[in-house]
């Protein structure tokens, strides 16, 4: 869907994930990515379990470094969330092997500083 300059780009946002499972900041509840976003959960962070995202909202990017991971060096940002500060994780800005270029542009959050929002309805006739 295209936004017009004169739209509301907020509303818009918030019409995106409203009613649809996505992941939020488990620190201070910023709606980071939807569950359709996802990738990868085999992936490990510094603290753990960490998923790989095509995208994410609602964070900031810090100083580009190179960084000896799992499967070799790759050039990352870590990301934060707007909300609280919080270090989610890194972004994937380039990666020296060619079998990992497919993480180029995706973000890895760690499991363990978001939450899982369901967007599950209760039925009231129960």
């Amino acid at each position: 869907m295209d936004l017009n300059p004169t739209e509301d780009t907020k509303t818009h946002v918030v019409s995106i994930y409203q009613d649809k499972p996505h992941y939020a900041c488990a620190r201070c509840s910023s709606v980071l990515t939807l569950q359709d976003e996802l990738i990868s959960k085999s992936f490990s962070g510094r603290e753990g379990r960490g998923f790989l995202m095509h995208s994410a909202v609602n964070v900031k990017l810090g100083k580009k470094e190179d960084r000896t991971l799992l499967t070799g060096v790759h050039t990352v940002a870590d990301v934060f969330c707007v909300g609280c500060n919080e270090r989610l994780g890194w972004y994937y800005v380039k990666a020296s092997d060619s079998s990992q270029k497919y993480k180029e542009g995706k973000f890895l959050i760690e499991r363990a500083k978001i939450v899982k929002e369901n967007a599950w309805r209760l039925d009231d006739d129960y």
